[in-house]
């Protein structure tokens, strides 16, 4: 016995039994051993090294030879390092390596080999437990435990092994998972006795004891069987008091900070999950808040395990008592180090890393305890305590320090939400009652909550509009270098952030206009007189502002914007630069683009910012043209009926001039700035509501002048000259033109018919031109000539086609595209062109585009193209199928998009399906099935929606039902049994079971009547129902020989009861 632990030792475990070694194993210093060791390895070679640690040939297992390797393995400059790597990787994966773990432990000089033969021993513990006999698992298990007390015992060897002694920690984890309670019941007993007779023991017990907890609140899903987790739970809480007398033991008697430490935080892990006696009935809370909380050393540590404490939810009432007395006992403390007064900014920015995490745990502290307890609060006796601890949270949220200020954002926003949902009940009209008993005389608006945090609040809309992050519109921003430039990507979580920031900022604005307005008109005050002027200032203000669109009465915002935008604009002519002028030109343009309301009432002040966004447009700043043609086409979509129909002291809609000016509007702007112009005028002619007067076909003609005109001048010279085609700048102009059509044609919608009969024909030309020009190339230089800068440029047009057809097949409808009409005059002639060239093409030539072009074809014009299908799959189906079914890498896009097409067939036109020959019927079942086995999720799950779809559509046509079960049904079941229990598809589980449930379904009610069996070889009176059952089983049973008959038999009947499958 060693501290309370049998140990047996073994140096190996297997073939003749275990061999007791002695305990005292000595350590030796590894850096000298390796330094002075000759290159052995070298001149042996790696791979000859590796095979003879994989097969030694009866030899003592070469743990020096271990040594090498892992040496060239980990050295940088070892020329061998990649071939060592990949040995390691072999012998890690040998099946009998892991009976060499206490030799490489005892004898390694090398740590990096001991941690390898930790991890082998790990995989072990984990794959083969199980199957290992009873005296192996014990020899593993006592040899892990000895070595654990060996090396925690002595504290120079812990001190010097901390890390290889955590990675052993883990290791008698992994035994305890296997093992405890019902193979290892005294272990806790067992741990806590050890614990007592040394505190350098004691130290890494607790460490043991937190990861325990871990592995089993926190990191079990997916790692354990419900069962066996529920069963640990129940172990781990009924022996749970032996652990906190320990704790409590420790906490009361040790003066060894580190073990303190480790005890505060191993008890954090304990406290969202044991008993609550152990924390409200004893004295636990006093002695975390007045022994420990005032020490710096163990204040972090104490303030994790009160966050724990002060989260917990859902419980009863009398505890409310108990959070108060808490809450109130903590800000005591708190202030005793600093008031809520301080401002924590300085010295957050100054101060040391403890006293940083230590704001951050404030922060969680308060955030979690406000979510939990405000209610409970909110009390006479301790409405005092609240507010001093939202100020405090105010400071915090001060900090500069944007994940800290996320955790205080969750806190802000629960809070105003919850006021301004409070505020609504009392505005609503019946019997008035007090949410919050003051002692105002019950009911009175006095005693209303918003009243009670209005000083608050206050602080709080000052924090918001001072932090606000930047909204996904603006596109200025300063670089790190202070320039101000065009942002080039968007960062995800800042926008998320401002979400929630601006409806927090609502909510609070809502309880109180006039304050918020106050805060903002003052601010921007600062900004004009320069008391405060900075971008970053002035920034913040004005998506604050933008970010309140809607909340004011309309007078209200009448008032609030017209000061607004006079004093930026003021401001954008009183300051000199370009840098500056373009951060005020960001802020108009996103001020003004967020208050739709306002500018629809307004038309002058609407058509002042419209000239305004004009003269932007001209501003060569980078961003400024970018974000003046996105503001101006959110405003065209917002408020594109103020374009379209004649407004007052207006000669014609402004429309009508702007086509006509439009030339000298977007003169300055880039190919894809004038795209975006062109969508918002096509925005503005898609309305047409019966208010609308102008002759939409004509504005839309003038419209597409420019394009039109240089596209006509592009094919008058091919009519010359072929060849003028392919030259690169013809090329690219005609991708800008179809571009321009693209973004024209999917804001304007149907009536786009008109513009594309002019050129349709012209366009399927030059896509057969470009066509027959890539494959004469690819035929003369071979497929790497796909990589050729003209051919890419090439094919860069053909997409642009492609994408612009989609889009008018998206776009069309009636009156001006009939889905009859665009099914009679377009497919046909784009048939040969696009289909022949994607089917003749070699593999790197065939663009997914194609793929959702027909997509889009079938989703839209469903069964008017029916008859078309067959020559749509026979062009697309079988060729694709052999570009994705090589492996699973290969041609990500056409994977999708093939599968998309599939689906869209199966959806809207399935009767197709069984029009096309036999064998590619066949070709379609596989290609679901190749879908669903994809280690992609989007692709494998597609494929699990296609089978049940088509599963549905047999059901209901009874024509093709039962051929189809015959000849797939057996196959089908078969193949989602194989992915669903792979562990490659866990995330379509759900899925497979419905597609079973189904299948089963049909056999068990005999809706399938042909025989899924052999007539000939089965018995008399065999039916579908038992067959399949038998056939399940034995499935089973040869896929998985761990399982018994009756366990399977079992399981089989409890998939075809009638009340699960029905």
């Amino acid at each position: 016995l060693v501290h309370g632990y049998p140990v047996v030792i073994t140096t190996s475990y297997p073939r003749h039994g275990p061999v007791l070694l002695r305990v005292d194993t000595i350590f030796i210093s590894t850096t000298t051993a390796a330094n002075c060791r000759s290159a052995m390895v070298s001149s042996m070679g790696i791979e000859a090294a590796a095979q003879k640690l994989i097969n030694p040939n009866g030899e003592e297992f070469d743990v020096s030879l271990l040594d090498d390797v892992v040496n060239a393995a980990y050295s940088p400059s070892d020329p061998n390092r990649a071939m060592a790597n990949k040995a390691l990787m072999a012998l890690q994966e040998a099946p009998d390596v892991w009976t060499k773990a206490d030799a490489i432990l005892e004898r390694s000089q090398n740590p990096q080999s001991r941690f390898f033969g930790l991890q082998v021993l790990d995989d072990a513990i984990r794959t083969r437990w199980k199957v290992l006999p009873a005296e192996q698992r014990e020899g593993i298990k006592n040899y892990v435990v000895g070595k654990v007390i060996q090396v925690s015992s002595d504290e120079s060897l812990a001190s010097t092994e901390k890390v290889f002694l955590s990675k052993l920690n883990l290791t008698l984890v992994q035994i305890l998972k296997q093992e405890w309670p019902h193979n290892w019941p005294s272990f806790i007993p067992d741990l806590v006795g050890s614990s007592k007779t040394s505190e350098i023991l004691c130290e890494n017990n607790m460490h043991i004891l937190k990861l325990l907890s871990e592995e089993i609140f926190d990191f079990s899903r997916d790692q354990m069987v419900t069962q066996k987790v529920k069963k640990m739970k129940e172990s781990l809480n009924s022996e749970f008091a032996a652990i906190y007398h320990l704790c409590e033991f420790i906490l009361e008697n040790s003066q060894r900070p580190s073990l303190l430490k480790v005890t505060l935080q191993t008890l954090q892990r304990f406290l969202t999950w044991i008993p609550l006696g152990f924390i409200f009935q004893t004295s636990l809370v006093d002695t975390l808040l007045n022994k420990f909380f005032p020490e710096p050393m163990f204040r972090t540590d104490t303030l994790d395990c009160l966050t724990e404490i002060g989260s917990l939810t859902d419980l009863e009432p009398e505890y409310d008592s108990v959070f108060r007395k808490l809450f109130s006992g903590f800000l005591a403390r708190l202030g005793n180090i600093f008031s809520p007064e301080t401002d924590l900014a300085q010295p957050f920015e100054n101060g040391t890393e403890d006293d940083c995490i230590f704001i951050q745990r404030l922060a969680l502290f308060l955030t979690g305890f406000l979510k939990a307890h405000l209610k409970s609060l909110e009390t006479p006796d301790t409405q005092q305590s609240l507010i001093a601890g939202l100020f405090y949270l105010v400071r915090v949220s001060e900090v500069d320090d944007v994940e800290i200020f996320r955790i205080c954002l969750d806190a802000w926003h629960m809070l105003a939400q919850d006021l301004y949902q409070t505020e609504n009940e009392f505005k609503r009209p019946g019997p008035m009652t007090s949410v919050l008993n003051l002692g105002n005389n019950g009911g009175s608006t006095a005693a209303s909550r918003k009243y009670m945090y209005g000083p608050v609040l206050t602080r709080v809309r000052q924090v918001m509009i001072a932090k606000m992050a930047k909204p996904e519109e603006v596109l200025i921003v300063e670089d790190e270098n202070g320039d101000i430039v065009r942002e080039t990507t968007k960062d995800t979580d800042v926008i998320a952030q401002y979400k929630t920031m601006r409806e927090t900022l609502v909510y609070l604005t809502h309880l109180n206009c006039d304050d918020t307005e106050s805060i903002m008109l003052s601010k921007l005050t600062a900004q004009v007189n320069g008391t405060e002027w900075s971008w970053n200032n002035l920034n913040t203000l004005c998506w604050a502002i933008g970010s309140i669109s809607g909340v004011m009465t309309e007078d209200e915002e009448k008032r609030f914007l017209v000061t607004v935008i006079k004093d930026l604009l003021g401001l954008c002519e009183q300051k000199r630069g370009k840098d500056n002028k373009a951060v005020i030109a960001s802020n108009i343009m996103y001020v003004a683009g967020q208050y739709p309301r306002f500018l629809k009432a307004h038309w002058k002040f609407l058509k002042t910012v419209v000239n305004k966004l004009f003269e932007f447009m001209h501003e060569v700043h980078p961003g400024v043209q970018d974000m003046a043609c996105d503001t101006f086409l959110k405003i065209a979509t917002k408020c594109r009926r103020k374009f379209v129909t004649l407004q007052t002291d207006e000669r014609v809609p402004f429309i009508a001039e702007l086509v006509d000016t439009m030339p000298s509007i977007v003169s300055d702007l880039e190919p894809h700035q004038v795209q975006a112009f062109y969508e918002a005028v096509g925005c503005m002619l898609s309305d047409k509501g019966p208010a609308v007067t102008v002759d939409r076909a004509e504005l839309l003609e003038k419209l597409m002048e420019m394009p039109n005109k240089r596209w006509k001048v592009i094919m008058e010279q091919a009519n010359t000259n072929v060849e003028s085609l392919v030259a690169p700048v013809t090329i690219k102009e005609i991708i800008k033109i179809l571009k321009t059509n693209n973004k024209t044609c999917g804001a304007i919608g149907s009536i786009y018919a008109n513009q594309l009969q002019t050129f349709f024909m012209d366009v399927l030309n030059v896509y057969k031109v470009y066509s027959e020009r890539i494959s004469a190339t690819v035929a003369q230089q071979g497929p790497g000539a796909t990589q050729l800068s003209l051919v890419r440029t090439m094919r860069s047009a053909k997409k642009e086609i492609l994408r612009l057809l989609a889009m008018f097949i998206e776009k069309s409808g009636p009156p001006e595209a009939d889905p009859q009409a665009v099914a009679q005059g377009f497919i046909p002639p784009v048939l040969d062109p696009i289909l022949g060239d994607y089917q003749r093409n070699i593999a790197n030539s065939r663009d997914p585009e194609v793929l959702t072009l027909f997509t889009t074809v079938v989703e839209k014009l469903k069964g008017h193209i029916l008859s078309d299908v067959p020559r749509i799959m026979e062009g697309l189906f079988e060729c694709t199928l052999q570009m994705i079914t090589v492996n699973f890498e290969d041609y990500p896009e056409h994977r999708i998009r093939f599968f998309e097409f599939i689906r869209a067939v199966n959806l809207h036109c399935f009767q197709a399906l069984f029009n096309i020959p036999p064998e590619h019927q066949k070709l379609v079942v596989d290609s679901v099935v190749w879908a669903m086995k994809h280690t992609e999720r989007n692709i494998s799950d597609t494929g699990l929606n296609i089978l049940n779809e088509l599963l549905q559509n047999v059901g209901k046509t009874p024509n093709v039902a039962q051929g189809f079960y015959q000849q797939y049904l057996l196959a089908l079941i078969q193949d989602v049994f194989a992915v669903m229990t792979d562990r490659l598809h866990k995330s379509g589980f759900k899925m497979h079971a419905t597609l079973l449930q189904y299948m089963f379904h049909l056999v068990q009610m005999n809706q399938v009547t042909v025989p899924l069996f052999d007539t000939q070889t089965a018995p008399v009176g065999q039916s579908n129902p038992v067959f399949l059952r038998d056939h399940i089983s034995n499935l089973l049973i040869q896929s998985f020989p761990n399982l018994t008959r009756s366990q399977v038999s079992k399981f089989v009947q409890g998939m075809f009861d009638l009340k699960v499958c029905t």
